[in-house]
């Protein structure tokens, strides 16, 4: 089996998307004056945060379900679905910079992406014993 780039390419897409919030953080606390080691303050900056660590808490399951659905299911279904996370996230904190209400398309395409992904690998490493 060739291992296909796409998967490998969604996940830098997702890292990179993760490190623009990470920067996103440093350059909030800046302009709202929030020191570290303070995670709350300034209601702007309190969403860019939420951001972040929203963000890196998807990755904990997102990432594994990439890999896991391209390796047992398809590389190419499972980078068009990885990809339409990152669109998702990406939405995500958009909308929830601007106002909390605005997160939840975002929300909803990153989830339904994630959950299709788990789905579909579950399913995929059933087949395996049958």
């Amino acid at each position: 089996m060739t291992l296909s780039p796409w998967p490998s390419l969604v996940t830098i897409a997702a890292l990179i998307l993760y490190l623009y919030t990470l920067l996103s953080v440093g350059r909030a606390r800046f302009k709202y004056s929030v020191p570290p080691p303070a995670m709350s303050g300034n209601p702007d900056f309190d969403r860019v945060m939420r951001v972040q660590v929203n963000t890196l808490e998807q990755l904990v399951l997102f990432l594994p379900v990439l890999w896991l659905f391209s390796f047992y299911v398809s590389p190419t279904w499972g980078s068009g679905i990885g990809a339409l996370w990152v669109i998702g996230r990406a939405f995500y904190a958009w909308g929830y910079i601007q106002e909390a209400s605005k997160r939840t398309p975002g929300f909803g395409i990153s989830f339904l992406s994630t959950f299709v992904l788990l789905i579909g690998s579950l399913v995929g490493i059933l087949r395996t014993f049958f």
